[in-house]
C-alpha cells in the first residue's frame, strides 16, 4: 500500500549522536543504538476518524526519532500498520450506513494528506492488514501446533502461560499487576469474561466468521485476526527482529504492545524490540483525545481553516514526546507568534559557518527527544541577535521539520 511523498531532508555537516530513549519495559533511559540498520515499527492508525492531534503527537515523535537516526549516519528502516478492518470501524462504518472498505479508504486518504502536509517522513513499508491475512493466519496455525493457542468454539486465543519462556513473560512489557491487567483488557478491547479460556488475559489471534462481517478463508477457518498478532506478524514480515523500537502511544502498553511482543516471541523464540517508546496521550476538553469520546480537534479541520501546518507541528514540538497536556488554542496561537518570529529571523540570513545552533538541536534532541528544549534553542538563537546561516535553517529544517 503506498504512503505518501517523502519531505527532502537536507543533509547536515557531521554527525548526531545515538539517541538515549525512554524504554517502557525497563523504565529506563537507553541508547537506542541499531545493530546496522536503524527499524522502526510504530502501530498506525484504524481509519475511520483520522487524523486528529493525539495521532499527530504520535507519529511526529517518532519522526523526530527517523530524522535524528538519519543525521546520525544510520540507515533507516521503518515499517507501520493500517488496522483496515477491526471493530470500531465495522461500527462506525454501520452507524453512518458507509461500506466499511469506502470508510476505511476515505480516512487512509485523508491521514496520508496530513502526514505529508506536517511533513512526517513516511514509512518505507505502509501494510493495511487486509493484505497480510494469509501471513498472519498461518501464524495462529503454527502457535496452535506449538499448543501456544487454542480454540474456544471457532475462535482462536493466545495461551499466555505456554507461551512463557526467556524471551517473554506475560508483564515484561508492561510491568503491570494482574489487577492492572484486567482492567485494561476490558476496557481496550479484550474479553477477560468469556467463559472457556484458559487464562482470563488470554487475547484472541482468530475471530472466526460472523454473520454480517467480512471475513477470508484460511488455513485456521473462516474469520479475520485478532489485533496483536496483526502488528507482531507485520513487524516480523518487514523488519528483521528484534527490532531497535517498537513505538506507538502509551495507551498501546498493554494489552497491545505487551501481546504483540509476547505472539513474536512465541514465534520466533526471541524478544519482538531491543526498546518499547510510548508517546503521551493529549487531551481536550479535559479528556484524553480519542474517536470514542469524540473530543477530536481534527488536523484537516486546521489547515481548512487556514492554520499554517508548520505552527501546529511547533505547537506539538513546544511539549515532550512522552508528557501527557491538553491541547488548547492558546498552544497554536503561540506556535504560530513563534513561526512568525523564525520566518523573519530567516529572511535575514548570512553564509559565515556556525554550528552552535546545529550542536544544541543534536544534543537536546539526542535526551530523550528532547523537542521543547531544541525549539527553546532556537528561540535563544534568534533573540540573541545572531544573523541565521544557511547550516542553521538546514538544522532546523532537517532535525525540527520546519522549514524556514
Amino acid at each position: 500500500m503506498k504512503s505518501w511523498t517523502r519531505p527532502v531532508v537536507p543533509q547536515l555537516p557531521g554527525r548526531a549522536s545515538v539517541p538515549r530513549l525512554f524504554d517502557s519495559a525497563t523504565r529506563a533511559l537507553r541508547e537506542a543504538t541499531p545493530s546496522g540498520t536503524a527499524t522502526l515499527y510504530v502501530c498506525g492508525i484504524t481509519p475511520y476518524d483520522a487524523t486528529h492531534i493525539g495521532h499527530a503527537n504520535t507519529y511526529l515523535a517518532f519522526d523526530t526519532l527517523v530524522r535524528l537516526w538519519t543525521d546520525g549516519g544510520f540507515e533507516v528502516r521503518y515499517a507501520q500498520n493500517v488496522t483496515d478492518v477491526d471493530d470500531p470501524l465495522l461500527e462506525r462504518a454501520t452507524a453512518t450506513g458507509v461500506d466499511w472498505r469506502t470508510l476505511a479508504a476515505e480516512q487512509i486518504e485523508l491521514f496520508r494528506g496530513d502526514m505529508e502536509s506536517l511533513r512526517i517522513i513516511p514509512p518505507n513499508d505502509y501494510v493495511a492488514v487486509t493484505d497480510v491475512i494469509t501471513p498472519v493466519a498461518e501464524a495462529v496455525d503454527r502457535l496452535l501446533e506449538a499448543d501456544i493457542a487454542y480454540r474456544v468454539d471457532d475462535d482462536v486465543y493466545f495461551d499466555n502461560a505456554a507461551a512463557a519462556s526467556v524471551a517473554w513473560t506475560l508483564g515484561d512489557e508492561s510491568g503491570f499487576d494482574r489487577a492492572t491487567m484486567l482492567a485494561l483488557s476490558a476496557e481496550r478491547g479484550g474479553d477477560p469474561e468469556r467463559p472457556g479460556k484458559r487464562d482470563a488475559l488470554d487475547p484472541m489471534l482468530w475471530l472466526s466468521e460472523r454473520d454480517g462481517e467480512p471475513s477470508w478463508p484460511s488455513v485456521v477457518g473462516a474469520g479475520r485476526p485478532g489485533w496483536h498478532i496483526e502488528c507482531s506478524v507485520i513487524a516480523q514480515r518487514y523488519l528483521d527482529t528484534p527490532i531497535t523500537v517498537q513505538g506507538g502511544g502509551s495507551d498501546l502498553v498493554f494489552p497491545h504492545h505487551e501481546f504483540s511482543a509476547g505472539h513474536a516471541a512465541a514465534l520466533t523464540g526471541h524478544r519482538l524490540a531491543d526498546s518499547y517508546v510510548h508517546a503521551g496521550m493529549v487531551a481536550y476538553d479535559g479528556e484524553k483525545m480519542s474517536k470514542s469520546l469524540g473530543n477530536l480537534v481534527l488536523v484537516s479541520q486546521l489547515t481548512a481553516d487556514g492554520v499554517d501546518p508548520r505552527a501546529i507541528r511547533l505547537a506539538l514540538l513546544d511539549r515532550h514526546y512522552r508528557a501527557d497536556w491538553e491541547w488548547t488554542r492558546v498552544q497554536l496561537t503561540e506556535a504560530e507568534c513563534r513561526l512568525a518570529t523564525w520566518e523573519t529571523w530567516a529572511a535575514d540570513s548570512s553564509d559565515r559557518a556556525d554550528a552552535t545552533l546545529l550542536e544544541a538541536l543534536r544534543s537536546a534532541l539526542a535526551d530523550d527527544l528532547d523537542t521543547p528544549t531544541a525549539v527553546a534553542a532556537v528561540d535563544a538563537h534568534v533573540a540573541s541577535g545572531a544573523r541565521a546561516t544557511q547550516t542553521d535553517l538546514d538544522a532546523i529544517d532537517a532535525l525540527l521539520g520546519v522549514r524556514l
